[in-house]
């Protein structure tokens, strides 16, 4: 059952419509009528087929106006890139006794896990209650790597990682409703171009499916997205 907000928003769209992103937007925000500031989401079916790995379409972006989210960033690291972690302001930093922690306590109080190659043996013992959560760490995401302090900066300025899951969709949040339309547009359009750019030569067809936008609680807005 649907709330009555859901419902008067659901009769500002015409459900076969596809509007133009700005358009779009402007609907999407005249929806978010929750009492917490909604985060905006990006949905895109692809014409892939996830089952094939060169038809896998991920990667990272940092969107311009950030995501508005206040990101947790843990750091496997030791020694001077222990250090370098800490002084770029990630929240937890630590090497074999987090890995431990994290195993006996099931701790998850982060949002994203950078470590250095050294310590991927130690780190790759953690990669069962990792992986399913998303949380592991990955050279091709940015969170495997020499430069701790760019990758820590990177997260918390808006660093996204993008990934289509096994239904050919990719789901990513935008920003938050109280950016307005204008800084959601530019954040839009720049993971947009990263997922054009992303396409697998595998991929036959029509790229771009079916792009929508919706807040939180609110409905989903299709989008004219040619290329």
């Amino acid at each position: 059952m649907k709330g009555k907000k859901y419902v008067d928003s659901l009769k500002l769209i015409e459900a076969a419509k596809q509007y133009d992103a700005g358009e779009a937007l402007e609907l999407v925000l005249q929806t978010a009528k929750a009492k917490f500031d909604e985060t905006v989401e990006l949905h895109i079916r692809l014409g892939v087929d996830p089952r094939h790995a060169d038809q896998q379409v991920r990667g990272v972006v940092v969107l311009p106006n950030g995501t508005g989210k206040k990101v947790r960033v843990l750091v496997i690291a030791k020694g001077a890139k222990a250090d370098e972690a800490t002084a770029a302001g990630a929240e937890f930093v630590g090497a074999e006794e987090i890995v431990q922690k994290i195993q006996s306590e099931n701790w998850f109080g982060f949002d994203v896990c950078i470590t250095t190659p050294d310590m991927m043996g130690v780190v790759g013992r953690l990669g069962k209650v990792l992986g399913p959560k998303g949380l592991m760490p990955n050279p091709k995401s940015g969170t495997v790597t020499m430069d701790i302090a760019r990758a820590v900066n990177d997260v918390k300025a808006g660093k996204v990682e993008y990934r289509v899951d096994k239904t050919a969709i990719v789901h990513v949040p935008i920003g938050k409703a109280s950016f307005g339309k204008e800084k959601l547009l530019e954040n839009l359009q720049t993971l947009m171009d990263a997922v054009i750019k992303a396409k697998p030569s595998a991929a036959k067809g029509t790229y771009l499916k079916s792009v929508s936008l919706a807040s939180t609680m609110g409905p989903g807005v299709r989008v004219n997205y040619k290329i």
